[in-house]
């Protein structure tokens, strides 16, 4: 579960080791997902007095991309580390005719990470957790991926010019599979669910032959973990230094909805942001098809049962989601629900964020502008509070989903006649 420590590494980074979410338990900054004490996950843990000290003014003065929030993140202080696509910085979209047609008459706003390098979130992750495997001496890059992060880390390897081998299932988006092997590394497709990949990734971590191989979601998944933080980040930044008063996220493993919430506890607690009167409250999304989390928050437990994924949000199939306890705790402290929505109501989302925001989504996408829908119409979600939707992925990936639900909405020959005819000109 270990390799090299990082070493030096770097007097301006605020990290300071690993922290055991479950038992407290702390560990040098290496490569090391689990507890030794008690097998739970791992987080980077900081020193509040270096967070303290980043301001406004450095974090504005920064690079147009994640890495002005550098003082805020355990690597990438000095450019010459960092491997990286340099992504961040994504519109955020102001939403009025969305808010309208599904109730909200507060501010409604989409962070639209489809704008990133390889159009997804991913690439946010992925460079702090490659920056990390190159601190810690790593020469192969790899992931257990659902599509997007198997993008990302092939692109991030090539522009490093560095091997690797990402493994997915075998039956994802083609786009997905496309925009992978396109980069030039080895694209390995298991016969199998997502669950089956990472299964098998966290055997071959162990072995001699992957010593050498940094998995950004399994032995340096901590540092992969921040770098979801920059997203809430450069909400609250975009927004004025304001922390909205509700999201929604969607959710796969959990993790990018608790690291969401760390960012504006973290900003809010080095004063670099302000919080809503009454706090924050943040609200998950899943597919129907793959919805252990909220199915667990409906019925009022603790316990996570995994499933067998199925529908069309592939990149949010993940059946035994591993921070899903860490989500349903964040959810519950800051008063906020989880819901999710059918394919069908997917399909129909991705269409109503398209034609209301110029935004076209991937179907993860799709999920959280349905259950936002469902949010408000259920009274979960206040209509009269600021609220930002997150899209996680760009829509040319999942084209299948509305391939059959869009198209010319006129045919005609190429004729003045033919269109007075097909009645173009009234």
């Amino acid at each position: 579960m270990t390799s090299a420590v990082i070493a030096p590494l770097g007097v301006d980074s605020p990290a300071r080791g690993l922290e055991c979410r479950g038992c407290g338990a702390r560990f040098p900054l290496a490569a090391q997902h689990a507890c030794y004490e008690c097998f739970g996950p791992l987080e980077v843990w900081y020193d509040a007095d270096s967070l303290a000290k980043v301001t406004r003014a450095q974090i504005e003065a920064g690079p147009q991309n994640i890495w002005r929030y550098a003082g805020l993140l355990p690597v990438g202080q000095h450019a010459a580390d960092r491997v990286t696509l340099n992504p961040g910085l994504t519109p955020l979209v102001r939403a009025d005719a969305l808010a309208a047609e599904i109730g909200l008459r507060a501010p409604l706003w989409v962070k639209d990470d489809s704008a990133n390098p390889t159009h997804s979130f991913k690439d946010r992750v992925v460079s702090v957790a490659l920056t990390a495997a190159k601190a810690l001496g790593f020469t192969r890059y790899a992931c257990a991926s659902t599509g997007n992060l198997a993008n990302s880390v092939a692109a991030h390897a090539a522009r490093a010019g560095v091997p690797s081998i990402v493994f997915v299932p075998h039956d994802l988006e083609s786009g997905k599979i496309i925009t992978t092997a396109v980069y030039g590394g080895d694209l390995v497709a298991i016969e199998g669910s997502y669950d089956d990949v990472n299964r098998l990734c966290s055997e071959l971590v162990e072995t001699d032959e992957f010593e050498d191989t940094a998995f950004v979601n399994v032995n340096v998944r901590p540092f992969y973990a921040e770098g979801s933080k920059t997203l809430g980040y450069e909400v609250a930044e975009q927004l004025g230094w304001r922390i909205p008063a509700q999201v929604v996220i969607p959710m796969a493993s959990g993790e990018l909805l608790t690291k969401i919430d760390k960012a504006f506890e973290e900003l809010v607690s080095s004063g670099l942001a302000v919080a809503p009167e009454g706090g924050w409250k943040v609200f998950g999304a899943q597919s129907l098809g793959c919805n252990p989390i909220a199915t667990a928050l409906h019925a009022g437990t603790d316990v996570i049962t995994p499933v067998k994924p199925t529908g069309i949000a592939k990149s949010l199939n993940i059946g035994d989601p591993a921070a899903g306890l860490y989500a349903l705790e964040a959810v519950r402290r800051t008063g906020g629900w989880m819901d999710y929505a059918s394919d069908d109501e997917i399909r129909d989302a991705i269409r109503l964020l398209a034609r209301t925001t110029g935004v076209f989504a991937e179907t993860a996408g799709g999920v959280t502008t349905a259950v936002t829908a469902k949010l408000v119409a259920s009274g979960k979600l206040d209509p009269d509070l600021e609220t930002v939707v997150f899209n996680t992925g760009e829509g040319l990936k999942t084209l299948d989903a509305v391939a059959e639900l869009v198209g010319p909405t006129y045919r005609v020959k190429p004729s003045l006649k033919a269109a007075r005819e097909a009645g173009l000109l009234g």
